[in-house]
């Protein structure tokens, strides 16, 4: 129970997975920032420098088979090796999506101009670069994107120079986004976080944060205003590599019950204000666990049995 699902075969450093369906067949693709545990080089250098590796499930997402790193999605003027984060993947007005957090080279220091690159697909294997979105700051990761009541496809984001808070753009078409404000505060008014993640499930809007202590869950109605519920995955699972932090999430909803797909460091101790030093300690797996809905709270279990996804049910 709670073991992982997926661990990258050559760098052993996967992250941030995002998974969808493939239309019109039965398979599962998770796309996923590649790490770099064991590269000795200075500061925060091995954290960089990731391309975005891709897995495939055949049989539900089960299992997971590597499939290589997803190929053309540096800037044409950056030369070098470049740092890829945290892809979005979606489908959309008829074509697929990625909205990639992308970086220029392997910097060392988290002080480093940070975008949000929209690219799009016909089958999620060759992608189109369309550009860099205008978000009004020159520090943002970590997309996600859902369609809202209002008809408005919204996009949120961590922006890193407004207290690592979660902001928040529109868009009729995935095409052109227009900045809408602040939906998470992070410092000062609140907490600071990552990773936010949007979906539908038992009738309510949630988000999720990764708080770096556990995901932060918030509530609402309309996707604009969110209320919130505390932490889930702040406890540790059952597994010898789920005993840390759930991290940076994604969510696949079936109905009446959704899948949670984050990753951990198995063998970090987790000491606040710290990093991992080691290769051992930066290495990262995938998981799942299971969501529902509860007297309207959201609910997550870490210790099921292997989660099965079914093609046929619409994802929100």
């Amino acid at each position: 129970m709670s073991a992982s699902i997926f661990r990258d075969p050559i760098l052993d450093g996967a992250a941030d997975p995002t998974v969808i369906q493939r239309r019109g067949t039965d398979e599962w693709w998770m796309f996923y920032t590649v790490r770099r545990p064991a590269h000795q080089g200075p500061g925060h250098e091995w954290i960089h420098g990731s391309p975005i590796g891709l897995a495939v499930s055949s049989d539900a997402g089960l299992s997971w088979d590597y499939r290589g790193t997803v190929a053309e999605l540096d800037d044409p003027a950056d030369t070098g090796l470049n740092t890829h984060w945290a892809p979005e993947v979606i489908w959309g007005l008829g074509e697929y999506h990625m909205y990639l957090s992308y970086i220029t080279g392997t910097p060392d220091t988290w002080n480093a101009t940070r975008r949000i690159v929209h690219f799009t697909s016909p089958d999620l294997t060759a992608w189109t670069r369309i550009g860099a979105l205008q978000l009004g700051s020159n520090r943002v990761i970590d997309a996600a994107v859902a369609l809202c009541p209002d008809g408005l496809y919204r996009l949120w984001y961590k922006d890193e120079a407004d207290g690592s808070s979660s902001r928040c753009a529109t868009s009729p078409d995935l095409y052109h986004w227009t900045p809408e404000g602040r939906a998470i505060p992070g410092k000062p008014d609140g907490v600071p976080h990552e990773g936010p993640n949007v979906f539908q499930l038992g009738g309510w809007y949630w988000m999720i944060v990764d708080e770096w202590r556990g995901q932060g869950v918030f509530r609402s109605t309309d996707a604009v205003a969110w209320e919130r519920q505390g932490l889930v995955l702040n406890q540790p699972g059952s597994s010898a590599d789920d005993i840390r932090f759930a991290r940076h999430a994604d969510v696949v909803t079936q109905g009446d019950w959704a899948a949670l797909y984050y990753f951990t460091h198995p063998e970090w101790d987790e000491t606040p204000d710290t990093a991992p030093l080691t290769s051992a300690a930066r290495r990262t797996t995938i998981h799942c666990a299971r969501l529902t809905v509860e007297d309207g709270r959201l609910v997550a279990e870490r210790d099921v049995a292997p989660l099965k996804l079914d093609a046929s049910l619409p994802q929100t």
